[in-house]
């Protein structure tokens, strides 16, 4: 389930297109009323916006005036569902995002509950023209019938933990689990892109991912110079700077990527990279740190240890050490380094047994393990160095360390 919201100032126009009354709705016999929040019945869209303006007029103005929200769930939850169950399904929602409340590192109050609840408000149940899915559009007043504002700091996180929390109430999958399931295959399916290129071309690229059902919107700048792009399928979007390992299916970097993999050079298999003994422990290591599931602000990391393979969901600025540690444009063996430094971070890899180079290590490397209150970007530094320092770093030429 995916919830999204944002704060608008052309609060009318949002309200006609979600009752259907816009000239850019083409089939709004594909939408439905579901409900309405401390208003009249039988409004059309001007009397909904009238009627909301009664009330900014009323209170401190505000530059956006209304709370634009979008609930989606996925089909199969809800192929039998009444105008009733998406009532309740709304009321869930509003519950939830109205209880929860944005606090910083420090525990402080960034961002207050909301009161959507007590505010006017209109929801309708869209239809999509083509596939039929069902998702809900609600418009709802930036001002509260208290006089109070409704806080619009990080809105879209709000909505965000909102669908998850009701998501995981009703026992659904959650939309991050639905992500990360996706941007796997998004992927796969680019680099097998690059992988079926005899040369290095945007327009065959480009090309290719269409024929394979994506559609792509492309950043350039004011000089026409292609800066990024977007992947798009179904409902779902996909930043280049979201997707591969570190970063490198980005615009700047896709042809760097594209060379690396159609390099001539092989490594045969039975080479070692390392003369290193690793011990894999059955289970990661019980610990106050869990990274066996998905929880905010973490990317999913995949391991290949032995013949297993492990599904890790690690900090982000951990896996920001981790990529910068090993840079791949720097380091010919960075896929194996952040292998065995997320094996370690995660705890999945026992001490490893490091060659001797008969200077000794520094105490925080012989005294292994994680440290008591350890922040996760110092345990992270500290993995990286302990992957560099067992299998060696071996650097690209031209680069230095």
């Amino acid at each position: 389930m995916i919830g999204k919201a944002k704060s608008i100032s052309h609060g009318i126009n949002d309200i006609r297109y979600i009752t259907g009354e816009s000239r850019n709705k083409k089939h709004p016999e594909r939408i439905f009323h579901v409900g309405d929040n401390l208003l009249p019945p039988g409004l059309d869209a001007t009397g909904i916006w009238d009627s909301m303006r009664l009330t900014l007029e009323k209170s401190k103005r505000v530059k956006n005036s209304v709370i634009r929200i979008e609930v989606s769930p996925a089909p199969e939850h809800t192929k039998d569902f009444t105008i009733d169950d998406w009532q309740r399904l709304w009321d869930d929602f509003t519950d939830e995002f109205d209880n929860i409340e944005l606090l910083d590192k420090n525990g402080k109050t960034y961002s207050p509950k909301t009161n959507l609840k007590g505010s006017k408000g209109t929801v309708w149940l869209h239809l999509e023209s083509k596939s039929g899915i069902p998702h809900l559009h609600g418009a709802f007043c930036r001002i509260d019938e208290r006089g109070n504002i409704n806080n619009d700091h990080d809105i879209h996180l709000r909505a965000q933990r909102a669908a998850e929390r009701v998501a995981l109430k009703r026992g659904w999958t959650t939309a991050a689990e639905v992500r990360e399931t996706n941007i796997g295959q998004v992927n796969r399916d680019c680099m097998e892109t690059l992988q079926s290129m005899k040369s290095w071309s945007w327009d065959e690229y480009a090309a290719i991912l269409r024929s394979k059902g994506y559609d792509i919107w492309e950043l350039h700048d004011n000089r026409k110079i292609l800066r990024g792009y977007v992947l798009k399928k179904g409902n779902a979007r996909y930043k280049a700077s979201e997707l591969g390992r570190g970063r490198n299916l980005m615009a700047t970097k896709l042809e760097s990527t594209w060379k690396k993999l159609h390099q001539a050079r092989q490594i045969p298999k039975n080479t070692p990279t390392a003369k290193l003994v690793i011990t894999v422990i059955a289970k990661p290591s019980a610990s106050r740190h869990s990274y066996t599931s998905y929880k905010p602000d973490t990317v999913s990391y995949g391991l290949n240890i032995q013949g297993k393979d492990f599904r890790f969901y690690i900090p982000e600025e951990a896996a920001e050490v981790f990529n910068d540690e090993f840079d791949y444009r720097k380091t010919v063996n960075h896929k194996e380094l952040t292998d065995m430094a997320v094996g370690l971070f995660v705890g999945l890899m026992d001490t490893p047994a490091v060659p001797s180079s008969g200077g000794g290590g520094s105490n925080d490397e012989n005294l292994w393990g994680r440290k008591k209150d350890e922040d996760d970007c110092e345990w992270a530094r500290r993995c990286a160095r302990m992957a560099a320092r067992c299998m060696g770093r071996k650097p690209k030429l031209g680069y230095r360390r």
